[in-house]
């Protein structure tokens, strides 16, 4: 069944192609050709997908001891140097938590001194990496979506003017075409020796975590503001582009930091009609700060903080009776304040996520190298899914 996936998605990106040269050359009787094909590909992608999810349910998972022994076998192989893989579904599943833990038991066996490698406070990932759409594009050289710009007008007038007459024909829809390409994502952790004291399983729990959380910060990168190329292969948030270079992104300009902000920025997204719907507000720490110290006549808060008990870079901020969700990024990524629905943009894992463990690169300093590689890509897919506006202290 995911051979026949894929070879449904190859299908489906050669008619998308089809569909945009008969777009270019005006031959609205291939475009309609193209467009039956697709949604019938698009209804059978659907079905093959279900039946995908349901064999995955029919899976004994496994007990703690069996993902016990795979984290000890897993963890001998990076203590002697080996290169791992995690599938997919193994990426997903730790790009869907805060924390990758696949084995079960104490952190170190038996304890002992100097032998726990403790995190410093606050060293979580962005919260957006979990909220994006993820998608499994394992075995393709790139992935095209198709997303709508405007749809039809219909045009009226008097029945007496209007008999006998031909009518004037409706505006046609436009549509866009986001890429989605591979992208090499690399990371690079350094730990000291000791984390080799633990045992094989710990081990193995201690540098996953690590490599997955480097992977995590990376991918949160790529997803604000892309690649950074002039042509990139990764569009984040802030840079996404179609296939015919236009931006997929709204803009916004802010004047202040005032208490029309998040008025700003709701009323901006969505159509000249109707306000989009789950957006959430993506901000730096020190911006979330200054929105909270703001006061009004009153010197009561203009807008109220609610951190998520289980996670505080993320809750909701209240003014005037309305609740925006908002989630912190990174300071050193982008000072622009970025407002949308995070499922607009669509993560794709191009395949499996290696890890090994080298001794040889600081071997001096008594450091270990945890290097880790995968191929990503990123764009949004739906038109101006997210608002972009600047952060006035900034003028960015």
């Amino acid at each position: 069944m995911r051979r026949k996936l894929i070879d449904l998605k190859g299908q489906r990106e050669k008619l998308i192609a089809d569909m945009e040269a008969a777009v270019n050359s005006s031959d609205q009787a291939a475009y309609d050709s193209a467009l039956q094909k697709l949604e019938n590909i698009n209804n059978e992608i659907t079905k093959v997908e279900k039946v995908i999810e349901e064999q995955d349910r029919k899976f004994t998972p496994m007990s703690p001891a069996e993902v016990n022994d795979m984290a000890a076998e897993r963890g001998s192989q990076l203590m002697k140097g080996q290169e791992i893989k995690l599938t997919n579904k193994e990426i997903r599943q730790g790009m869907l938590r805060n924390a990758v833990t696949l084995a079960t038991g104490t952190l170190v066996e038996p304890t002992g001194a100097g032998s726990l490698i403790r995190d410093s406070v606050g060293v979580s990932v962005s919260s957006i990496i979990d909220q994006v759409y993820v998608q499994d594009l394992t075995g393709m050289g790139a992935y095209l979506e198709p997303y709508l710009i405007s749809e039809f007008e219909a045009t009226g007038g008097k029945v007496s003017t209007k008999a006998g007459t031909a009518r004037t024909t409706s505006s046609d829809p436009t549509f866009g075409i986001a890429k989605i390409a591979p992208y090499e994502l690399t990371t690079t952790n350094f730990v000291d020796r000791n984390i080799s004291r633990l045992s094989p399983a710990a081990y193995y729990n201690k540098v996953m975590e690590l490599a997955m959380r480097a992977l995590r910060r990376g991918a949160v990168n790529l997803i604000i503001n892309g690649d950074g190329q002039p042509s990139p292969d990764f569009y984040g948030i802030t840079t996404a582009k179609n296939t015919a270079g236009s931006e997929i992104f709204a803009t916004e300009t802010i004047s202040a930091v005032d208490e029309t902000i998040l008025d700003t920025l709701y009323f901006a997204y969505g159509s000249d009609d109707a306000i989009g719907q789950n957006a959430r507000l993506y901000l730096q720490k020190t911006q979330l700060a200054a929105l909270g110290k703001l006061r009004n006549n009153d010197k009561e808060r203009v807008y109220k903080i609610h951190p998520d008990a289980g996670n505080p870079n993320s809750g909701m901020i209240e003014y005037g009776g309305v609740m925006t969700p908002y989630t912190i990024i990174p300071k050193q990524l982008s000072a622009k304040l970025i407002y949308g629905d995070p499922m607009n943009f669509e993560l794709g894992l191009f395949g499996d996520y290696s890890v090994r463990v080298d001794d040889s690169i600081k071997g001096v300093e008594r450091m270990l190298t945890i290097l880790g590689d995968a191929f990503v890509g990123g764009n949004l897919i739906r038109h101006h899914g997210f608002v972009v506006a600047n952060w006035p202290d900034s003028g960015s």
